[in-house]
């Protein structure tokens, strides 16, 4: 079978491009890579880490974004359990709210409830 390399990227929806890359900056500490224009209209973002680990594309649906609130729809991956505990603390400095840490099924560190301007829940997770 031919083989697989990481995600590239996961796609979220937004209702709002310009709030949720805003979001996505201040508190991921994602920088934008590359904006989608239509119509003389900003219509999409893709961000990127620093070391391009981690690439997410924000796309102008509303629709969606409102079907997703409260989903987790991704777990971003963090290399130790004490980073997410950083992330914890990170959060708090920023006064982001999200739901603490919890022991995900095979041991690991997760902090849930971390939701999105547009109420999609993105996860941090430690193996």
């Amino acid at each position: 079978m031919p083989e697989l390399a990481p995600i590239h990227h996961v796609k979220i929806p937004v209702s709002d491009v310009h709030a949720s890359s805003e979001w996505y900056r201040r508190v991921l500490g994602l920088e934008v890579a590359i904006e989608f224009t239509e119509d003389d209209e900003l219509r999409g973002v893709a961000l990127a880490a620093p070391d391009g680990s981690t690439q997410i594309a924000l796309r102008h649906d509303p629709e969606r974004a409102a079907a997703l609130a409260g989903f987790d729809l991704v777990a971003l991956g963090v290399p130790t359990r004490d980073g997410v505990q950083a992330w914890a603390d990170h959060l708090a400095a920023l006064g982001q709210e999200h739901g603490g840490l919890v022991t995900g099924h095979r041991g690991g560190t997760v902090l849930v409830g971390l939701h999105d301007p547009d109420g999609i829940e993105i996860r941090l997770y430690a193996g």
